[in-house]
């Protein structure tokens, strides 16, 4: 595998094939067309050529010719400005910033539940599960009041609460009958071209039978 530079013209993106962050921005680079080689990583072996560009190590990471970008939320506002059409952020300041707040609760507050559910000691895992369930139930209002989550038109935290939508029925998670508006939002976004442009060939793999039906 050849090292980036900045000669190189088209976009690159470190991914891992099943991280819901990586997925995030595959998302986004569908949604808004952009030519993008993916190099898949292993979260699990080191890269030598991801160390160099990123001294972190971490997934996702975006090169755009000389710029080296590796926080999520830095990557997908900056693929949103770089790349206007179409827009993934709200038009006005106060949407705006409940978008940014809500991405930021769902990383912060879902993150190490959806890391303990992975990677966690099977006692510690349920815990998470249930976690993550009531965390889930508890916003299901929200996704009944229109067709997308938080905004009126698709939007960043859509890019956000999708993938992990996608994984639920790996976890072993199951939606109670109040989450039902949560499985119809979910199967409006598994059907978005973009969404399913976005999948990696692991993430094609999960089965999806809880979101069946819209």
């Amino acid at each position: 595998m050849a090292v980036i530079t900045s000669k190189r013209s088209v976009m690159t993106l470190y991914s891992n094939a099943e991280d819901i962050y990586s997925h995030r921005v595959r998302i986004i680079l569908a949604e808004k067309g952009v030519t993008v080689d993916v190099i898949t990583v292993d979260a699990h072996t080191p890269s030598e050529d991801l160390h160099e560009l990123n001294p972190y190590g971490s997934l996702p990471t975006l090169v755009d010719r000389e710029l080296v970008l590796y926080d999520t939320s830095i990557i997908t506002e900056y693929l949103d400005e770089r790349f206007p059409h179409p827009p993934l952020m709200p038009v006005y300041p106060v949407a705006r910033a409940k978008t940014r707040m809500m991405i930021y609760r769902i990383d912060r507050e879902w993150g190490s539940l959806i890391k303990t559910i992975e990677t966690g000691k099977p006692t510690e895992a349920d815990v998470a599960r249930r976690e993550l369930q009531n965390h889930l139930v508890r916003l299901a209002p929200l996704f009944a009041n229109g067709t997308f989550f938080v905004n009126e038109e698709f939007s960043l935290s859509d890019c956000c609460i999708a993938p992990i939508l996608w994984r639920l029925p790996r976890w072993g998670i199951t939606l109670p009958p109040e989450g039902r508006a949560i499985q119809k939002y979910a199967a409006r976004m598994f059907a978005r071209d973009a969404f399913r442009a976005g999948l990696s060939e692991a993430e094609q793999e999960i089965e999806q039978i809880e979101f069946a039906e819209a």
